[in-house]
């Protein structure tokens, strides 16, 4: 079991098999000593998509448990893609995308519930650059979606 993984297991947290792409794109690709993830949807612990909007729907610590699942299948996709998650020398950049009701603002703090969770999980590895954006809509209807930018060793 590798750092990261003992550290969910610790959290209370299980690993998910990679989720499968929903249309005509690859889940991961491997650049150099990069590894770029696709945009990973909200799931809860039984694989249903966590749908609704944040600032109508779902509460902003609802929307930081969603993103907190996205990240989570963002580490499902890089144990898929490396083998171990001990390849992951440093989280460079996520972009998260928060489904909004007109008005609501706290986009920063749902995407926080990703960003403060790989932390968590791989310590100053897992510190990043990043981008929050509120939209109407996403696919499935979930409530987050992030994508990713790793560097690899």
């Amino acid at each position: 079991m590798t750092t990261a993984e003992q550290r969910l297991t610790e959290l209370g947290l299980k690993l998910p098999e990679a989720p499968q792409p929903v249309a005509n794109y690859v889940p991961y690709l491997v650049c150099g000593d990069q590894l770029f993830i696709s945009g990973q949807i909200a799931k809860d612990d039984a694989g249903r998509v966590i749908t609704g909007l944040l600032g109508a729907d779902l509460s902003v610590e609802d929307g930081k448990s969603a993103a907190r699942h996205a990240a989570l299948n963002i580490l499902a996709q890089a144990k898929a893609a490396l083998g171990n998650l001990d390849h992951i020398a440093q989280v460079l950049r996520l972009t998260g995308f928060v489904a909004s009701a007109p008005g609501f603002s706290d986009h920063p703090v749902v995407i926080n519930g990703a960003s403060d969770f790989l932390v968590a999980v791989l310590g100053d590895a897992g510190r990043h650059t990043r981008s929050a954006v509120g939209v109407a809509s996403l696919p499935l209807g979930t409530a987050v979606e992030i994508d990713a930018i790793l560097k690899i060793r």
